[in-house]
């Protein structure tokens, strides 16, 4: 009873005052919310939400959806109120129409939005909207008026999830669940209930970032207007998506954003630009820098007049990535309930659409057919997924489905060649390098594991907080033989998927190996000694890991 009327009071002193803020004013630009949190603690907190929400499952961990969601999400921060800022993305399984920003920079989006929108512009406006929230520091505020001297919101989670660990019996592991649930349930819909104020400027600086980046501007107000359009339309037991109960459409907010859509569209000018593959229209506001040039040449007064730096890939493409329709169809594979609620799905669309499935829809149900594991699946997959190829020939998503499927149906050397020469290509890419890498270890061997290793040990330094990664790297380390390093990347994997314990146990464990050598000893150290706080705090709460407490 202590515990559960603990985690009632932090959640109604965090979230009642989050409640009543439209009736507060935006803060002025003297406000004292950057004195309540660090950027460095903002991160932290961010970065522990999201190893919770991947302890639990939420988490959709894909090498290719998140690529493309980064690549989208970077276009657009650079383009934002401020480029400095770090950002990281992340897409949630959840097949309701939402989107959320949090401390740190953090931003995630959940599959249903991504299903919902139509085309690429709308979800890159969703995004330059979440992004408007956290340069405006609007989380922070947020957190502020809830209370200055608690923590975010996320605590109020971890102390429901100690109030139903408490309960015990057969039920703790739905109670914890639920808990979850209702924990991400206000840190969703009450953290981000901003103030109409907040709406407004987080539209018009959208708005903004969207037309910098090369996007269509009306993209913002026809998603909201599309979505208001199916609330009306829907009678009886419509469920409200979570995004309009955080982000309340309205005629007059839709409307603004159509008014904004036009005067940027008045002050752009539009570019029309022949590829090979079509037509190219972008729209360009010449007050804008050109992000094009290099930003040393000519404008640095401490270089000679005549020289002249290169520094390639200091400027970001503009306009969608052309990646949207099938980053769509794999999320619809990745985040569907069931297999054969999947099946009823794609062939509901089959069915609706005049001319059948579309090219990246049929690409989907190959996928669906590879996730199926059997021999059978496989050998339906691989043909769909060669005629795609045979269309779409440097296609990065038909490609790899491609090496996956030739490899699982025995065919390793085609589809290590095939692998081998995308590697070639794309060197730093990392749906490549992981899917490889994957491929390489369910292929087994020694042999295997060393390529692997050795492929993915140079994007070892920038991958520290991505567990995929971890997890594969440790499993090729282990084919290799390398059972230290196997052992310190499985740590690292645990505590990125929320198992801080487990993490510290391991990497304790690790101390005692007798091969370890000096260098891999002091950074084991360290890992210990950072690991530490967070283990001892969710003791001092009685947050345990439930996997540690069954063995």
């Amino acid at each position: 009873m202590r515990n559960l009327l603990l985690a009632t009071a932090i959640t109604l002193a965090l979230a009642t005052p989050l409640s009543r803020a439209d009736d507060s004013k935006l803060p002025d630009i003297g406000s004292s919310a950057g004195e309540l949190l660090t950027p460095a603690r903002q991160a932290e907190y961010g970065g522990m939400m999201l190893r919770e929400l991947r302890n639990y499952g939420y988490l959709l961990d894909d090498p290719l959806v998140n690529d493309w969601l980064s690549t989208m999400g970077t276009r657009l921060g650079s383009n934002s109120a401020q480029p400095q800022q770090k950002y990281t993305f992340f897409m949630m399984k959840d097949r309701q129409i939402n989107a959320f920003a949090t401390l740190g920079g953090y931003i995630g989006m959940n599959a249903g939005l991504v299903l919902t929108a139509e085309r690429e512009d709308e979800v890159a406006a969703v995004l330059s909207h979440e992004i408007s929230h956290v340069t405006q520091q609007h989380v922070l505020r947020g957190v502020e008026r809830a209370q200055r001297d608690q923590i975010p919101i996320l605590l109020g989670m971890l102390a429901a999830v100690i109030a139903a660990q408490q309960a015990g019996g057969n039920s703790s592991g739905d109670a914890t669940m639920a808990a979850i649930t209702s924990g991400m349930g206000l840190m969703q819909q009450r953290q981000i209930n901003f103030t109409r104020s907040n709406e407004s400027e987080a539209d018009r600086l959208g708005i903004r970032t969207l037309a910098r980046s090369g996007y269509d501007v009306d993209a913002m107000a026809g998603f909201f207007e599309r979505m208001s359009a199916a609330m009306r339309g829907n009678e009886g037991g419509y469920s409200t998506p979570d995004f309009l109960r955080t982000h309340p459409v309205n005629i007059t907010r839709i409307s603004e954003a159509k008014a904004r859509a036009e005067q940027m569209k008045k002050d752009t000018v539009l570019l029309t630009t022949q590829t090979p593959t079509g037509v190219l229209q972008e729209r360009v506001d010449p007050s804008t820098p050109d992000t094009s040039r290099d930003p040393l040449s000519g404008g640095n007064p401490l270089l000679p007049a005549g020289l002249q730096l290169s520094l390639p890939g200091t400027s970001l493409p503009r306009g969608p990535t052309g990646q949207f329709d099938w980053a769509r169809e794999r999320l619809r594979v990745l985040s569907a309930p069931t297999p054969s609620e999947l099946v009823r799905e794609y062939e509901g669309l089959k069915r609706s659409q005049k001319n059948g499935l579309t090219d990246p829809q049929r690409y989907g149900v190959a996928i669906a057919r590879l996730r199926d594991g059997g021999a059978g699946g496989v050998a339906q997959a691989l043909p769909e997924l060669q005629q795609l190829l045979q269309q779409y020939p440097d296609n990065l998503w038909v490609n790899l489905a491609v090496g996956e499927a030739e490899s699982r149906s025995g065919r390793h050397e085609d589809a290590n060649k095939r692998f081998d020469a995308l590697l070639k290509r794309l060197p730093q890419s990392r749906p490549v390098a992981l899917t490889y890498a994957r491929i390489l270890n369910e292929q087994g061997g020694v042999a295997a594991g060393q390529r692997a290793q050795a492929m993915l040990r140079p994007l070892l330094a920038r991958s520290s907080d991505d567990p995929v990664f971890q997890a594969t790297f440790a499993r090729a380390c282990e084919l290799a033989g390398d059972s230290s390093r196997a052992s310190e990347a499985y740590a690292e994997a645990a505590y990125l998927n929320g198992r801080p314990e487990q993490a510290l146990i391991q990497f304790q464990a690790l101390l005692k190996q007798p091969g370890l050598d000096y260098v891999s000893r002091a950074r084991v150290d360290a890992r210990i000694e950072s690991i530490m706080p967070t283990v001892l705090e969710m003791r001092r709460l009685g947050v345990h890991d439930p996997e540690m407490s069954r063995n």
